[in-house]
Order: structure tokens, then C-alpha cells, then sequence
């Protein structure tokens, strides 16, 4: 038995290669649209990709099952769970086997037992893996949006995300019951979760890359409350807000995301085309703003927030550094179905002169001053400028009229990776008095109590 697990940062998200070393078969589960990484593997393993399978209709990113399937002549294997709101529009293709609870996937000498585990969404399954050669006692299972290292999947997501009103209830005691059928299951098996930290498909979910249904048994919080009605508190308290582009992640995904003819490749332009998306690191934008672009600075958290603030039918052109950083940035938007990166320039080459972002330290602050806040409702909880007003990044732009005129304007993130999105967005909006908090909340130092509120 061959597993391989691979994980993209800027999603947080977590895909599998399961292989069976004796037929020399394999199966992919939950994989991305870049699906380089499941060949080079399979190759180099002398593995055949035979078989994709999805826990569930995804929201937080567009899957690459029919990208890779394209790719390799393999199966699809997609949940037949739930209402028909949640069927594969693409269901009835030739190569795909649609699976109910109990089915059963054969890898050479293993087998993948699906299981219905609703909750996070109606049609939700996990993997129940077998090394039938070594034990009948079940070795692993991919659980998807299920179950976490330290977490469970959101069970609010269909109502706060896609409208689906007066499901997150619901859908919180169903979750609970998915969690009770866990029961006849190993201690020993492995739990290969579909996120890490750093995922709004949860709340608290954990760093590490694999965990054991005991351990997960000894600790995760959901896992040791046996009273549904406080589960059902418990699992919706806290919950991050969720990024707007998840609704339309369920519909593309829902319906079958196009597939690829390769990674995106944007060209140099002369001019710029549509929307200007600022994609240089954060340093270099600091020194030299591109007047009216939309900053969205390259590394972890640019598939995020272009998902957040970008259209998905509005044409754009990156300002990159380079070749390679605009293949980079334009395959990250590609992630989530951002298929609208049209080329890219160089901010020399761009007519408005770049200027550098006002900033300033704590210690510079005044009475006068606006101090916005545009963490997350969670950061927010823990700690805050007194006086401070919030307005997360994803609403900003929304909300952007609610921002004074009339004085100093001081933004500030955690640790300065989205204040400059921010920046951006309000000097877009017309704001010119716009400052950044140096370093953010987290560089201002603890005994100062004066300045920081903590709950």
C-alpha cells in the first residue's frame, strides 16, 4: 500500500494518492485543478492512475476531478447522496460511478468503503481505507470536510455562504449523528483530513498533516461532546466569516469545472486589459503603489482574497515582477476558478508613477485618528485597539462608505499581510487620508495595556 498525501498552502487544503504497490493501480481523492503533482507521482511510484474520487461537492475550491480524469482515462467516483439540490450536474458522463453509503472502491488489493457522513453538506462522504493483504481492520480514511485534526467540518456554510436558509441547524444535529456512527471504528485508524490550519472550513482545525481517530477521540472538542443540543452550540459559536467566492465554488463545482488545456501561461502585455491586480510581494508594493490597481500581494494569502474581491467574468492584468511570478499568481486564481488573468505588466511600465504607502508606528497614533480593523470576527474576539471600528477585509470594499472622510484613516491587520489589500481598496474608493499600522496589532508590544484590550 502506497499513500501520498499533498498540500497547497495557499488553500490549506489537503489531496491524496493512494496506491496499490502489487497491481500497481492508484486513486487520487480531492484533487486540485494543478494536477501535475498526482502524475509526477504516479509516475515516479510506476503507479496508473485508475480512479478520482470527492468527499463532497467543494466549496472552498475548484476540483480537479474531471481535470485529472481528462488527463488520465480514469473513473470518477462521486457521491449519489442527498437531495437532488446536491447531484452532479455532470453525473451521467461515461466514466463516472456514482457511490452511495457502503459502496465499495477496489484499488488492486485494497478497497475504499464509502461513507455517508452529512453535515458539512447533504452528500458528503469519507473513505474508509482497507490493506486487505495485511489485516482486515481498516487502516485509514480520508474524511474530507468531515472530520479534522482538532475539528469538524462547518455544518453553516450552505446558509451563510450559498443562502441556503435554515439549514445550519439541521445541519449541525446531522453532523452530530455523522459523528456518533464513528463508533465501530479503530482507535488505531489514521485520519487524513481534507484541511489544515488556516481553512475557513472550520474553526479551530489543527497543523498537523494526519492524526488517529483516538487521539482525535482524546481530544478534539467535537468529538467529546455526547449532548447533541450542546454540540449543536458549540459547533456553530465562532465560526470565521466565509469567503463569498465559496457560493460560486458549489455551483462550478456543482456542474463541472472546465477543464484545462494546460496551467495558465499570461502573457506580457503593452497595455493593460480590464481589471490591474497588483500581484508583487508585499515589500515591494510598500515601496511603490500602483495608483487605482487592486493590491492582492503574491504568497499564501493571494488565492484567498482574489476570491474574495475579484469577479469572475471581469477580465484582469497582473503587475507582476516577472514571467514565472505571473504564471505563479495566475495558477493560484486558477485554483478557485479565476480563469481571467488576461497578461501582465511591470509597474515601470505602467503611465501612473508608483508612491510609496503612508505608514506608521503605535506609538504615532492620535486621538484623531480612524483606526480600522480588518481581522476576522475571531482575531477581533481576542484582542483589539480600543476605540479601533471593524470591517473585515471581504466586506470592506462593500462597506467602503462607512470609512469618514474627514480624518486620518490607520488600518490595521494581524501582522501586516492584509493591510495593504485594504490600503488599496480604500484609496480605490476614494479615501485619501489612508495610513498603514506598521506591523499590524501583533507588533505592538504586550505591556501596553493602555493600547490593547484583550477579552
Amino acid at each position: 500500500m502506497i499513500i501520498r498525501s499533498f498540500y497547497d498552502e495557499e488553500l490549506a487544503q489537503a489531496s491524496y494518492l493512494v496506491g496499490c504497490g502489487v497491481t500497481k493501480e492508484a486513486i487520487v481523492i480531492d484533487p486540485l485543478r494543478d494536477i501535475q503533482a498526482y502524475v509526477d507521482m504516479a509516475k515516479y511510484q510506476g503507479l496508473r492512475i485508475i480512479a478520482v474520487a470527492e468527499t463532497h461537492i467543494h466549496a472552498d475550491f475548484l476540483s480537479g476531478t474531471r481535470q485529472l480524469a481528462a488527463a488520465t482515462g480514469a473513473r470518477m467516483f462521486l457521491s449519489d447522496e442527498g437531495d437532488e439540490t446536491w447531484k452532479y450536474a455532470y453525473a451521467s458522463d461515461p466514466n463516472v460511478v456514482l457511490l452511495k453509503d457502503g459502496d465499495v472502491i477496489r484499488i488492486g488489493n485494497l478497497s475504499l468503503s464509502a461513507r455517508h457522513t452529512p453535515g458539512h453538506t447533504p452528500e458528503h462522504l469519507a473513505f474508509v481505507l482497507t490493506d486487505h493483504p495485511v489485516s482486515e481492520t481498516p487502516h485509514s480514511m480520508f474524511s474530507g470536510d468531515f472530520l479534522f485534526v482538532g475539528d469538524v467540518g462547518r455544518p453553516d456554510l450552505l446558509e451563510r455562504a450559498a443562502n441556503f436558509i435554515g439549514t445550519m441547524e439541521i445541519g449541525a444535529r446531522v453532523l452530530f449523528s455523522s459523528i456518533q456512527k464513528l463508533s465501530d471504528l479503530p482507535d488505531s485508524l489514521l485520519i487524513w483530513p481534507g484541511h489544515g490550519a488556516g481553512s475557513a472550513c472550520g474553526k479551530s482545525l489543527g497543523g498537523s498533516p494526519v492524526s488517529s481517530l483516538g487521539y482525535e477521540r482524546e481530544t478534539n472538542w467535537a468529538l467529546k461532546i455526547h449532548n447533541e443540543s450542546e454540540f449543536v452550540d458549540q459547533v456553530l459559536l465562532g465560526q470565521p466569516e466565509p469567503p463569498v467566492y465559496f457560493k460560486e465554488m458549489k455551483r462550478l463545482n456543482k456542474i463541472g469545472p472546465a477543464v484545462l488545456e494546460s496551467l495558465p501561461h499570461p502573457p506580457a502585455l503593452l497595455q493593460p486589459v480590464g481589471r490591474l491586480v497588483d500581484a508583487r510581494p508585499a515589500q515591494d508594493i510598500r515601496a511603490g503603489v500602483v495608483p487605482g490597481a487592486l493590491v492582492i500581494p503574491f504568497g499564501k494569502g493571494l488565492t484567498n482574497w482574489a476570491g474574495w474581491l475579484l469577479a469572475f467574468d471581469e477580465p484582469v492584468t497582473l503587475v507582476a515582477e516577472n514571467q514565472a511570478m505571473a504564471n505563479r499568481a495566475a495558477r493560484d486564481m486558477a485554483m478557485v476558478g479565476l480563469d481571467v488573468v488576461h497578461g501582465w505588466v511591470t509597474a515601470s511600465e505602467l503611465p501612473e508613477t508608483p508612491h510609496p504607502m503612508d505608514s506608521l508606528g503605535a506609538a504615532e497614533l492620535l486621538p484623531s485618528d480612524f483606526i480600522l480593523d480588518v481581522r476576522g470576527i475571531n482575531e477581533r474576539a481576542k484582542s483589539l485597539i480600543p476605540g479601533s471600528v471593524h470591517i473585515p477585509l471581504g466586506e470592506l470594499a462593500s462597506r467602503a462608505q462607512d470609512v469618514p472622510r474627514d480624518r486620518r484613516i490607520v488600518v490595521h491587520c494581524a501582522a501586516g499581510g492584509r493591510s495593504p489589500i485594504a490600503y488599496s481598496i480604500l484609496k480605490n474608493a476614494g479615501v485619501r487620508d489612508v495610513w498603514e499600522l506598521s506591523g499590524g496589532i501583533d507588533a505592538i508590544a504586550l505591556p501596553m495595556p493602555e493600547l490593547i484590550a484583550r477579552s
